[in-house]
């Protein structure tokens, strides 16, 4: 069964497909409940490294409200942050990988419990987008954190 909310998320998601027909039946069929999705065409994804990630999106929440969709590994190793299409190409960051133009991203069925990623924001289905100025702040922020903890820490 699925909220009105995660309609309107999955309409938003798979209007980014060649084919929406073709990712819902995918979801639908996929025993791990995801389908691969371009990137580049209303979203590009920034990867972080999982501590950085969600300590950047701690930040993230009180700066921007409601960030927009971010993805996690089951692992919490790696957060991926959908930004504005073309930000990827762009981006400039020591071990943040982009995902744009190109690229396609495996993505979760939004509200269901699948195998290895999981949303860690759920897409809202406005097609809101986390602001990279805010992101890079956040992460900055986050960064800095992470070292005056390990400086009180050694």
């Amino acid at each position: 069964m699925t909220t009105p909310g995660e309609k309107t998320a999955v309409d938003w998601l798979v209007s980014a497909a060649p084919d929406p027909g073709a990712c819902r039946r995918a979801w639908e069929r996929d025993p791990l409940g995801v389908a691969p999705l371009p990137a580049g065409r209303l979203w590009d994804v920034l990867v972080l490294p999982g501590e950085l990630g969600q300590a950047t999106l701690d930040v993230l929440g009180p700066l921007a409200g409601r960030p927009g969709p971010v993805l996690a590994d089951f692992g919490a190793s790696r957060l991926g942050f959908f930004v504005p299409p073309g930000t990827a190409s762009h981006w400039v960051g020591t071990g943040v990988r982009g995902v744009g133009r190109g690229a396609w991203i495996v993505l979760p069925y939004p509200g269901r419990a699948t195998g290895g990623v999981r949303w860690a924001v759920l897409p809202d289905g406005e097609g809101t987008l986390t602001d990279p100025v805010l992101l890079e702040l956040a992460m900055h922020e986050a960064a800095a954190r992470a070292a005056v903890g390990e400086a009180q820490n050694p």
